[in-house]
């Protein structure tokens, strides 16, 4: 690749930047704290979905130390909407050692920020060059993208021999004097230039020297792997509910690791294979796991689907109220003791962190029966 090349590119997407660049807040400091908050909101999600959250978090948590000393409960219900909730969780547990183990002194290298819990490749080279001015080169979707087109390569950015050819070209690429503008700059074209379907590549400032634009390959690149093949799940819901007076009570359970919205609450859950379990009856079911008997079947939801990045879930509800006698009240214990539930008022959903499958759910019953 030849230098004049290369030195076209750097150039011009700086100059396209600063012509073109939105108006962003984390684009206005150089404080790693909101720099890196920004970076990891991002991931998997849209500046203008993300923009929102990115407000509210430096609004409650406006330093790593208050981030730090806020409970995960908190944190998770901050983030509710966002999906990936592990970056949730990651970013707590990365505030809590920048607090407690290094003295609230957000770490100030490439290597050193790269240790963060959830910090990658991609997002310590960010952090590093824009707050700290250190010559990393950033390589993410877009990056890929632009890189892939205007340089022709006709390579599988999913193969990790790949990316590193990638990276180094990027690294070739960044101008020294201001890698975060360039980082910016490359960035940014492409999300805004070239996208990733039918770029209006004629008004395009690197067109003229653009491999895809005069090989036609627009469309081809970059090439990616095969796709993670897309999952059905099948969720049937129990909603247990209760009065105590005027009050209502439900139980809800604490999800684990080891599948989705680890950290979040939803109701008691059996999971069948396929959508419509032809003779299925919700209290006969619940039987085989629960052992209850005449439990009264309140309220039968309608089917909701809800998209996952590699599952779709097709959720029911079935609410159950608990009579007030000593029988159902010794049940009701048990069902806390031996399923792990926890016991809330009705009124206090919207406080719990939550999936937002359960947050359509509570929607729809206000919506139709309150």
């Amino acid at each position: 690749m030849s230098e004049n090349k290369n030195k076209f590119f750097s150039q011009t997407i700086i100059s396209w930047y600063h012509q073109n660049k939105r108006d962003l807040p984390w684009r206005d400091t150089q404080n790693p704290y909101k720099i890196w908050l920004s970076e990891i909101i991002l991931q998997q999600t849209r500046v203008v979905q993300g923009m929102p959250y990115y407000e509210k978090f430096i609004e409650n948590f406006p330093t790593v130390q208050q981030l730090a000393a806020a409970d995960e409960q908190t944190v998770l219900r901050f983030w509710q909407g966002l999906g990936y909730y592990s970056r949730a969780r990651n970013l707590h547990a990365a505030a809590k050692y920048i607090s407690n183990d290094l003295n609230g002194i957000f770490p100030k290298t490439y290597s050193e920020i790269k240790k963060l819990k959830g910090v990658g490749d991609y997002t310590a080279a960010a952090i590093s060059s824009f707050a700290f001015d250190e010559v990393q080169a950033v390589v993410d979707g877009n990056v890929y993208r632009v890189l892939s087109r205007f340089f022709g390569i006709e390579k599988d950015i999913t193969e990790t021999k790949n990316q590193k050819e990638f990276r180094e070209l990027a690294q070739n690429l960044i101008d020294a004097t201001q890698p975060a503008i360039y980082n910016q700059a490359i960035m940014e074209f492409g999300a805004l230039q070239c996208v990733p379907k039918s770029p209006n590549c004629q008004v395009c400032p690197l067109q003229k020297k653009c491999t895809a634009f005069e090989k036609k390959l627009i469309e081809k690149l970059p090439i990616k792997g095969k796709k993670t093949k897309v999952t059905d799940r099948f969720m049937h819901y129990f909603v247990f509910k209760k009065r105590e007076g005027n009050k209502e009570k439900v139980l809800l359970r604490k999800r684990g690791e080891g599948d989705i919205w680890q950290g979040l609450y939803d109701f008691f859950l059996i999971e069948f294979q396929h959508k419509d379990k032809k003779g299925f009856e919700p209290l006969k079911e619940l039987e085989q796991y629960l052992e209850i008997e005449n439990t009264k079947l309140t309220h039968e939801s309608i089917i909701f689907k809800h998209q996952l990045s590699h599952r779709t879930l097709y959720a029911k509800f079935y609410t159950l109220e608990i009579m007030s006698n000593e029988k159902q009240f010794l049940y009701w214990q048990t069902l806390k003791a031996k399923y792990d539930l926890e016991e809330i008022e009705w009124q206090n959903l919207d406080k719990i962190p939550k999936p937002v499958l359960i947050s359509k759910y509570l929607d729809y019953l206000e919506q139709h029966l309150f």
